[in-house]
């Protein structure tokens, strides 16, 4: 009877860490959590003891032990460049991860937990932004997913950025008034536009990504300003697929396009001038909503390792046992 394999992915954050083991059917045995993992953030000790007690937790509830891990797959906060593999490999080696192993950053576990076959793009809008993308023949693409200081837009900071001109613009009366503005006042607990103006400007009141959701609530109720801020941003992440689509060339092709994170809540006022920014470049784009943890995609991505592009295959079972397993936990 042949050796079962099994599998190990990992998805570090900046708030927390899951692990999750499968076997090579795609049957989900464990999940683990652990606190904040990204180095930049917690150092090099908070990386390891958060991706050990995850690991741990996913092992034990699989009855396995590392030494019967095959592969493993790791999206990893603040692993953004090449030289910065040898220290997370170094330091996932202190903790006895020795296996096969595929790091990248983790914006591109949804690519692997979302495409069908493993390659095409995933444009990740949160706080802010990133994209990877992968090829058909392998060829790898990405940006530097630093944000506007490179000219990397459309994500939830950036959207607030753009709504705070939009608001002043209507105090200094260049523009007409919008809906954010009385949603902005409530949200900084201000008493006027005067105050909300004059608060932003010395400090007093401290915007946050979650200032965008008011944003999505005003262009939903059909604010102009509101509306072109979101097109604004759509566009910017479209822009951002566009360059990951010629990277990989894959302009004339099927090019799955994973939208992942939560900007896309906004809904058809982003997606839609996303959609038609991206078909510009790549017609036969189709675009999906990521719906699977995105820890699935660290198992897909070790058990490509071990097995090619057949580990697709098991991708639909992976994501609904693993939801079957999570009940109840925060994957």
């Amino acid at each position: 009877m042949p050796t079962k394999q099994y599998f190990l992915g990992i998805d570090v954050g900046s708030t927390k860490t899951a692990a999750l083991v499968a076997d090579e059917q795609g049957n989900a045995l464990g999940y683990g959590l652990g606190g904040p993992g990204n180095h930049e953030g917690v150092g090099w000790e908070g990386f390891k003891q958060s991706i050990h007690a995850a690991a741990q937790n996913a092992l034990a509830q699989a009855k396995l032990s590392i030494s019967e891990l095959k592969a493993a797959g790791m999206g990893l906060a603040g692993y953004d460049w090449d030289d910065e593999h040898e220290p997370h490999v170094t330091a996932l080696a202190e903790i006895g991860l020795t296996m096969p192993m595929h790091l990248e950053n983790d914006s591109a576990l949804g690519l692997y937990a979302g495409t069908s076959e493993g390659w095409g793009v995933c444009v990740s809008a949160g706080s802010s932004n990133n994209a990877r993308g992968r090829g058909k023949n392998g060829q790898a693409g990405r940006i530097t997913g630093h944000g506007s200081r490179f000219g990397e837009l459309g994500g939830a900071w950036e959207i607030v950025e753009q709504a705070i001109i939009a608001v002043n613009y209507e105090w200094i009366r260049r523009a007409p008034p919008t809906a954010i503005t009385p949603l902005f006042i409530e949200k900084a607990g201000a008493n006027s536009l005067y105050d909300l103006v004059h608060g932003l400007a010395l400090g007093q009141y401290q915007p946050d990504s979650g200032w965008a959701m008011p944003v999505f609530q005003a262009a939903r109720q059909g604010d102009s300003a509101a509306l072109q801020i979101v097109a604004w941003a759509g566009r910017e992440l479209g822009e951002l697929a566009c360059a990951i689509i010629r990277q990989i060339e894959a302009e004339r092709e099927p090019v799955e396009v994973i939208l992942a994170g939560s900007v896309y809540k906004a809904g058809e006022n982003i997606i839609a001038p996303l959609r038609e920014t991206v078909r510009a470049t790549a017609p036969l784009a189709k675009f999906i909503r990521l719906d699977a943890p995105p820890v699935v995609g660290g198992v897909l991505m070790g058990m490509d390792l071990a097995m090619g592009r057949e580990a697709y295959a098991r991708r639909e079972n992976l994501i609904e046992t693993a939801r079957a397993l999570s009940v109840g936990m925060d994957i």
